[in-house]
């Protein structure tokens, strides 16, 4: 059984910083790409950045492109995201999942991830 454990999630003042990371087990994590998304109160799940099976490309959604990094550590079955300039309105539940299909590039579409976390809390407070 596949299974996604976040950490790294809390409080920060607006322009902090936070590094997210997700542990993966249960599944060969260095086939599949990776993603993380975010869930405010109220509000759908939207894609955040992805991260293709070897590290080689990333993406990001654009709200969040050069403040946010993804990154995967292949030794240790994880992936992370290192959120820097942080703003009020990145405040949401984050989560990580693990892409449906082995080797390609993940997409944005939630619906299409397998599996995910239980999700960490980031608060950005102004």
């Amino acid at each position: 059984q596949v299974q996604l454990v976040e950490s790294g999630g809390g409080l920060v003042q607006a322009g902090g910083s936070l590094r997210l990371s997700c542990a993966a087990s249960g599944r060969t994590f260095s086939r599949y790409g990776m993603g993380w998304f975010r869930q405010a109160p109220g509000k759908e799940r939207e894609f955040v950045a992805a991260i293709t099976s070897t590290g080689g490309s990333t993406y990001y959604t654009d709200s969040v492109k050069g403040r946010f990094t993804i990154s995967r550590d292949n030794a240790k079955n994880s992936v992370y995201l290192q959120m820097n300039s942080l703003k009020p309105e990145d405040t949401a539940v984050y989560y990580c999942g693990i892409y449906a299909r082995p080797v390609v590039m993940p997409s944005s579409d939630p619906s299409e991830y397998e599996y995910w976390g239980q999700g960490t809390q980031v608060t950005v407070s102004s």
